[in-house]
């Protein structure tokens, strides 16, 4: 059974991908740091649909942590065949004038740290194996340059280009490397924002679900997907 690695799997777009890809026959590891109740009850909803997961704390953005956890993953199911890199942290709107390196390192930790440690950790087996998939999560706001975002622009803008570098360096292992980028798809967190003014701006006419989503990291993780590679599959309605 091929196995698959989703981080920051616990809650919102992370358990939606986790669950359609048990769906699919892998089996899930569901990575949390802190919200273990909620990565329970992902596993539990995958084994209650007869697919196979188990959850895994860990601290995706520090390489010790990261490094135990592809070797834990390993140990209890299986080596990763399929990464999906989705874990976020907090994303302010901070004006010019008060941005400091520190806000742009914030961002940095999650969008380009965190991904390397992830890439390299599980690289080893996928060169072994001479396949693997690996898939980012990213975000439109690369295009929408939205004020006072500068900072997780900047860091998504750079997930972007290293998931083009990556797949060319690693096409020749048989490993493809793409980027899901989603407009706004309102999860648990979003609750009571109001979705109207972007929703105007949507062609499609609807708000995007996670299962929206879920379905584009499906199709690349997928033996559809096996000859896509260094490209961004923006999931947004049409809004850029």
């Amino acid at each position: 059974m091929t196995v698959a690695l989703v981080t920051g799997a616990s809650r919102g777009l992370g358990a939606v991908i986790a669950r359609r890809l048990a769906s699919d026959g892998l089996a899930v590891a569901v990575n949390y740091r802190s919200e273990a109740a909620g990565a329970r009850q992902v596993v539990d909803d995958v084994r209650a649909a007869g697919g196979a997961a188990e959850a895994f704390a860990a601290d995706v953005t520090d390489e010790d942590d990261v490094n135990d956890l592809v070797a834990r993953v390993a140990d209890r199911l299986g080596p990763v065949e399929v990464l999906v890199v989705n874990a976020t942290g907090p994303q302010p709107s901070i004006p010019i004038e008060e941005l400091t390196w520190q806000s742009h390192l914030d961002q940095l930790t999650f969008f380009v740290k965190s991904p390397t440690l992830l890439v390299r950790a599980v690289l080893p087996g996928m060169k072994e194996r001479r396949a693997g998939r690996v898939v980012q999560i990213g975000s439109d706001i690369v295009d929408r340059r939205l004020p006072g975002m500068s900072a997780y622009i900047a860091a998504k803008g750079a997930q972007h280009a290293m998931t083009q570098a990556w797949a060319r360096e690693l096409g020749p292992y048989g490993i493809t490397v793409n980027v899901v980028a989603p407009g706004w798809i309102p999860v648990e967190r979003h609750a009571g924002l109001d979705e109207r003014g972007y929703l105007a701006e949507v062609p499609l006419g609807r708000m995007g679900t996670p299962g929206d989503v879920a379905a584009a990291v499906s199709y690349l993780a997928s033996g559809a997907g096996a000859f896509v590679t260094g490209q961004r599959i923006t999931v947004n309605g049409g809004h850029t």
